[in-house]
């Protein structure tokens, strides 16, 4: 399991919750894999309680299923959720990409560009998890520049049904787009385009569908079967 440094005020359930939505985007705990909370504890340095109630706090989002006496597992993913994420997140963006036409200036797009740039190079790197970063960090910026931070955190615990999705399209080379798509709407930014903006934004945040078919063959496992009802609660 990934694991990074906890933070000097985070909590055990707080520290417990950010690596686990970490770990499950990066794939390193991927779709369909049985949890320990003793081993995650362990691994983790924490007690089973913290470790418990992150695992609690992501089945709500249903990202894991709690089986009685058994375990828990992290669900397979279900595109249903990963089209509310995208409609949540889509939603917002173009409203708040049409604010940043009105608000961004220079060192804003200066700032954009130069999350481009960091990207471009991780991609010729081959660092498909510092892209995923790197693609919400951009994201992210533009909630940050209309003042929207607060909204951005919130969406975050849903929004990782499409991460997933997101972080295994840059695994399988089919998220070649992103780079484009990011450029163009900073083009539209700069220029006070709104309209544009929001445009390339939707377009942006619903190529995910062409990827379906593709990552569904790729990674047959990591899915859910249409119809299939799942028999865990929390």
């Amino acid at each position: 399991m990934y694991l990074t440094r906890r933070e000097p005020k985070e909590t055990g359930r707080e520290y417990a919750l950010r690596t686990l939505k970490d770990n499950i985007i990066r794939l390193e705990l991927p779709p369909g894999a049985m949890v320990s909370e003793n081993e995650l504890a362990t691994q983790m340095g924490l007690s089973r309680t913290p470790v418990r109630e992150a695992l609690v706090e992501l089945s709500k989002v249903e990202i894991v299923e709690i089986y009685p006496q058994r375990g828990s597992a992290i669900a397979r993913i279900d595109y249903d959720l990963v089209e509310e994420a995208r409609f949540m997140r889509l939603v917002l963006e173009k409203a708040v990409v049409e604010q940043v036409c009105g608000l961004a200036g220079p060192e804003d797009i200066l700032r954009l560009r130069r999350i481009l740039e960091i990207y471009a190079q991780q991609m010729v790197d081959g660092d498909s998890d510092g892209g995923l970063n790197t693609d919400n960090l951009f994201h992210r910026a533009l909630f940050q520049i209309a003042r929207k931070d607060r909204v951005y955190g919130l969406i975050r615990n849903m929004s990782i049904h499409f991460d997933r999705v997101r972080r295994l399209s840059l695994s399988a080379g089919t998220d070649t787009h992103v780079m484009e798509d990011h450029a163009a709407i900073v083009d539209a930014v700069e220029a006070g385009d709104a309209p544009r903006a929001a445009a390339l934004m939707e377009r942006h945040l619903t190529r995910y569908r062409c990827e379906e078919k593709i990552l569904r063959k790729t990674y047959p496992d990591y899915f859910k079967p249409q119809g299939e009802t799942p028999h865990a609660y929390s």
